[in-house]
């Protein structure tokens, strides 16, 4: 069976576009070890800093590791104390967003971090983008 494709919305762009069906998540172009550890490493950054300048992909993979320790935050039993701990790897980091979270997302379900688009890294014009928490 043939995959589906789509033709670019965009006036001018002629590249021709495959649907992602069935692909659990982006590989950033490194072995799986790799790939957690630096998942790892930035959420631990945009927790610790609020907001982090990186390439639009890693910023779209990692939206969703800082939206998990932030529910982890919010509630806050020891279990989940545990399970971000586990992922994060600042300790004091982990103290301190359990004591931050509950009242600072309290009335918000979902949707902790935003993805702007930035200009173009010059060296290679990569796709840049700031995830900040929101």
């Amino acid at each position: 069976m043939e995959p589906a494709a789509v033709q670019a919305p965009r006036s001018g762009s002629s590249s021709l576009q495959m649907m992602r069906h069935r692909k659990g998540f982006k590989k950033l172009g490194k072995p799986a070890d790799q790939r957690k550890a630096l998942l790892r490493a930035l959420t631990t950054e945009v927790i610790r800093h609020g907001r982090i300048k990186t390439t639009l992909v890693r910023a779209k993979a990692v939206r969703k590791h800082v939206d998990h320790m932030i529910e982890l935050g919010k509630r806050g039993d020891l279990h989940a104390r545990r399970q971000a701990l586990g992922w994060m790897y600042d300790k004091q980091l982990v103290h301190s967003l359990f004591e931050a979270a509950p009242d600072r997302y309290a009335d918000r379900e979902g949707g902790y971090t935003r993805v702007l688009r930035t200009v173009a890294r010059q060296g290679d014009n990569a796709k840049m983008a700031i995830i900040e928490l929101v």
